[in-house]
């Protein structure tokens, strides 16, 4: 792969190879490797409820673990602030289990979560892309995320393995719980083992046509990031890659939750970035759309600037829109990855469009480390 200009880009290119380096690690052709799954099989008490405790991107990650965690293996999942959790005495209780987040493995307040997650008696499971990290090593048990090094502060790559990672997660626990069949299981690994090459054959084209869409933007101050379910979580990973990439402001909200405040704000002065995927076999994801499908059609008669991001050829949504980005149809929980990349280029694009190096955005570090929190 030739070298990109800045390290964001690389890694934004480097993506699909990622993911196959995680599939290789996890699956053994369409089953979950026995070898890798092992000892979470042994030590994660599956009936237990879980609590996610990230920062940053990684917290975004976990908010769409929460709802396929939920949905895939009927699981209880509270999604914290790595940062809250060790503020609060009564945040979760013995019975839980754990799962921390983090790109470096040492971020110190995911650190300070786990440590007192363990005080407590709790079964901790650290994901890290840094296997001999303090996180990793401290935490009871720990899955790699294999997205090899990120140099760029904008996490992007070490987000979509997250994602990935916290899929065949959803996956095993099912295996365990028998929410899903051996069956079942097999077919959404299949299905994933299609997403590089789907990534892969999207990305030039993503590229070359965001970078036109950014400089219809370059004037805007402001952006509403919208999204439904899973992809909420994405619209806010989208919001936060704009603010740190961009320095720009955004703010991200269910769709529906628009009209209770946020509504006030549009005008042709904000525009919107709304995700607009459907799974089409799917009720809930159908359901979704329909109803993202009227905020449109509103946001349409206020003569608000959006940019959807939806499935390839829906004419519909191009037509309430001003600028849409289509990418190829995917499930409903590995949409997320195909809508995150091009979140990525728009992020990258206007920082160019204003002359910032994305990189090394000012005031921030890769790991966000307290002098005295680690030992």
């Amino acid at each position: 792969m030739p070298n990109h200009a800045h390290a964001m880009l690389q890694e934004i290119f480097e993506q699909p190879d990622a993911l196959r380096r995680v599939l290789a690690h996890y699956c053994d052709a369409d089953k979950l490797r026995a070898d890798t799954w092992q000892p979470i099989g042994e030590n994660f008490p599956i009936s237990a409820p879980i609590v996610i405790a990230a920062s940053g991107s990684s917290r975004h990650s976990g908010l769409a673990a929460e709802v396929m965690l939920e949905e895939i293996v009927a699981a209880t999942v509270d999604v914290e602030y790595a940062s809250e959790y060790a503020t609060r005495t009564q945040i979760s209780s013995s019975a839980c289990s754990l799962i921390t987040l983090s790109q470096s493995g040492e971020t110190s307040d995911t650190l300070a979560a786990m440590r007192l997650a363990r005080s407590r008696g709790l079964r901790t499971l650290a994901i890290t892309n840094q296997a001999h990290s303090t996180l990793a090593t401290e935490a009871s048990m720990a899955l790699p995320l294999v997205a090899g090094p990120e140099v760029a502060i904008p996490a992007t790559k070490s987000v979509l393995c997250q994602l990935i990672v916290l899929y065949l997660l959803s996956l095993h626990l099912a295996q365990q719980k028998q929410t899903l069949t051996s069956v079942q299981i097999a077919a959404r690994i299949n299905e994933l083992h299609a997403v590089p090459d789907q990534l892969a054959s999207q990305l030039n084209s993503w590229h070359t046509s965001i970078d036109a869409i950014a400089a219809r933007y370059q004037d805007a101050r402001t952006f509403l990031y919208l999204g439904r379910g899973i992809h909420y979580a994405i619209a806010r990973e989208g919001a936060l890659k704009l603010k740190e990439s961009a320095y720009l402001h955004a703010e991200a909200y269910p769709s529906g939750e628009l009209r209770h405040g946020p509504n006030a704000l549009v005008s042709d002065a904000v525009p919107l970035v709304v995700l607009a995927t459907v799974d089409p076999v799917m009720e809930d994801s159908v359901l979704r759309y329909r109803k993202t499908l009227q905020t449109l059609e509103n946001l349409r008669a206020q003569n608000a600037r959006v940019i959807a991001i939806a499935n390839q050829n829906d004419n519909i949504v191009r037509s309430l829109v001003h600028d849409c980005i289509f990418v190829q149809p995917l499930s409903e929980f590995l949409l997320p990855t195909a809508e995150l990349i091009p979140l990525q280029f728009f992020a990258y694009h206007m920082a160019l469009q204003r002359g910032i190096d994305m990189d090394h955005p000012r005031h921030l570090q890769k790991a966000v480390i307290e002098r005295g929190d680690l030992q």
